[in-house]
């Protein structure tokens, strides 16, 4: 146990074990993004109580619960990564319908979003087992509370969560192309060897607003925002900028940068009172070379204000 978490334990016991943890369960765990202090106390009581682990890397998870003084057997510990998932989930199911408290934790974060635990969970909700979610750190609602990177609450906002972009050439560069549409804040994960070149493929997007954060809740913690175009620079700047994992937040589009003043536009004007809507959108998008998707969500929206 470290000494600096030597009380932890049982403050979770004096908080939180007087709450119902009902037996045949699945507990979704968020653990600490890169501060081991961000664990909750009653994560730390369901991870005590719980009979079974099934982590993203059980090395990685063993390290979290010696710091806080939880021990468990070597039977207690079950992998479930992005390549076995589909199969240890049969076997926490096993468990489960035993009576067995299973947590499901991922290395750092909410398991079941970004990383491992979305087929568990839904495997287990379609056998009627319960999934009770312990909130707690996440990089993505992290990142966007400190750069300021949301429209006001009055404004037609909100965000789009990305996630890690494709890795194959075309899927991706789908995916950035569509982005250049979307007037909302999206919010990409990367790794620090990908984070230069996703910086140079946002370049494009000239002036639009590009807030990177590194190393959140860690001790060279960095967030900084600046223009897209400027973003493959300032990674160069210093070493140390291309280290740790990333969330990057692409700022809303600026009112007279939204979508819909160009030729797509132009072209399902013309071309939706004449056509059905589908076919206006491929030859829109074939005559302004605009992503396909976005041309559509945008007839959409041409022809629910009538125009």
């Amino acid at each position: 146990m470290s000494a600096s978490y030597a009380t932890a334990l049982a403050a979770a016991r004096d908080a939180a074990a007087a709450q119902d943890y009902p037996k045949g369960a699945l507990y979704v765990v968020a653990t600490p993004i890169g501060n081991l202090a961000d664990i909750t106390l009653r994560a730390l009581h369901v991870l005590d109580l719980a009979d079974l682990l099934a982590c993203e890397d059980t090395r990685h998870s063993r390290e979290l619960l010696r710091a806080y003084g939880i021990d468990k057997r070597p039977e207690q510990w079950l992998a479930l990564h992005r390549h076995n998932e589909a199969q240890a989930a049969q076997a926490v199911l096993e468990h489960l319908a035993q009576g067995r408290r299973v947590a499901c934790l991922s290395d750092a974060g909410t398991p079941a979003v970004s990383d491992p635990g979305a087929r568990l969970v839904a495997a287990a909700r379609a056998a009627g087992h319960r999934c009770i979610p312990l909130p707690g750190a996440s990089s993505v609602t992290c990142a966007l509370s400190a750069a300021g990177a949301l429209a006001p609450a009055d404004d037609a906002g909100g965000f789009v969560f990305v996630g890690f972009l494709p890795t194959r050439a075309a899927e991706r560069r789908e995916v950035l192309s569509s982005l250049q549409q979307e007037r909302r804040c999206a919010v990409l994960l990367e790794a620090p060897h990908r984070i230069a070149q996703l910086a140079r493929e946002l370049a494009p997007l000239g002036e639009r607003r590009v807030t990177l954060a590194r190393e959140l809740t860690k001790q060279f913690e960095e967030i900084a925002t600046m223009a897209a175009s400027a973003a493959a620079q300032w990674l160069e700047g210093a070493p140390q900028r291309t280290r740790g994992e990333f969330v990057v937040l692409l700022h809303p589009l600026a009112g007279d940068s939204a979508p819909g003043d160009g030729a797509g536009d132009a072209a399902l004007r013309l071309l939706l009172p004449e056509l059905p809507l589908k076919t206006a959108v491929r030859i829109a998008a074939s005559l302004s070379g605009a992503p396909r998707n976005a041309l559509y969500q945008r007839a959409l929206e041409l022809q629910q204000a009538g125009g």
